[in-house]
């Protein structure tokens, strides 16, 4: 494998959360050369994940307001992640929860997806995301979901062979996309935590704050409650859960990793 070209392909890089953490790993496994749709972490970021390595991107790096608003370029993502060139590379390994895995390839290349969901959004939790849209614009995101449905269907066959990171993924992908998967769990470093049998009077959830999650669904479930709830991440759905969260829930954005598995070890449960 050492003298293989290897070609690591990602959907986004722009914060460190659970995909990245994979990223990392898959990176430090092997000597890969990156591409993603666009590339906007921060350095101290890219530094942990990529160990500083460059990464080619696509041309919606470029396009107006990007940083910001990449997810509202979907309808060019089967444009981009098709547009990147892949010749020379003997091993590609795409790491996916939306177009990462639909990259073109040739026979000669050996394409491996690793897969945490097939893209929630388009598919099976498409009616809770399309809630969450304005009543005006829903049809017409509606029909570019309807769209890449049928281009994201049409690509099932892409990689040669498809790795979930879970059984209940795996079966969401033999569902989708008709084919079977490998199980290999994402890597957790057990190391870092401790039983802590002193917990205080609190429970926590973490993760990327995005509509597909429903952490507003936690959010409201607790304001009707006493108990505390401890909300660590960030998002695009940040605003909206400091505008509806009562004062028994506490949103703390992003935090250390330190600081993460204290909150964890301290907490009566995870939700």
């Amino acid at each position: 494998m050492e003298n293989v070209k290897k070609a690591l392909v990602c959907d986004w890089l722009d914060v460190y959360s659970g995909a990245e953490r994979c990223i990392e790993q898959f990176n430090k496994l092997y000597d890969f050369d990156i591409f993603a749709l666009v590339d906007f972490m921060s350095a101290d970021d890219r530094e942990l994940v990529l160990g500083g390595k460059k990464v080619s991107t696509t041309f919606i790096q470029k396009l107006p307001f990007a940083k910001r608003f990449f997810r509202h370029y979907l309808p060019l993502f089967s444009r981009a992640i098709e547009s990147i060139d892949l010749r020379g590379y003997e091993l590609v390994l795409s790491s996916s929860h939306c177009v990462a895995k639909n990259i073109l390839t040739d026979a000669t290349q050996l394409h491996i997806s690793y897969i945490y969901s097939p893209t929630r959004y388009a598919w099976d939790m498409k009616e809770l995301y399309l809630e969450g849209q304005n009543a005006l614009l829903r049809p017409f995101i509606a029909e570019l979901l309807y769209r890449f449905r049928i281009w994201d269907g049409s690509c099932a066959n892409r990689s040669d062979k498809i790795i979930a990171i879970s059984h209940f993924i795996a079966s969401r992908i033999k569902k989708i996309y008709g084919r079977d998967a490998a199980v290999i769990y994402p890597p957790v470093n057990t190391d870092d935590f401790r039983l802590q049998e002193k917990k205080d009077d609190y429970f926590i959830t973490c993760g990327r704050l995005v509509g597909y999650k429903r952490t507003d669904l936690l959010v409201r479930a607790f304001n009707e409650s006493d108990l505390k709830l401890v909300v660590v991440g960030d998002g695009e759905q940040m605003s909206e859960l400091k505008a509806i969260a009562k004062p028994n829930v506490e949103l703390l954005g992003k935090v250390s990793k330190d600081e993460l598995v204290k909150l964890l070890g301290r907490a009566r449960g995870f939700v």
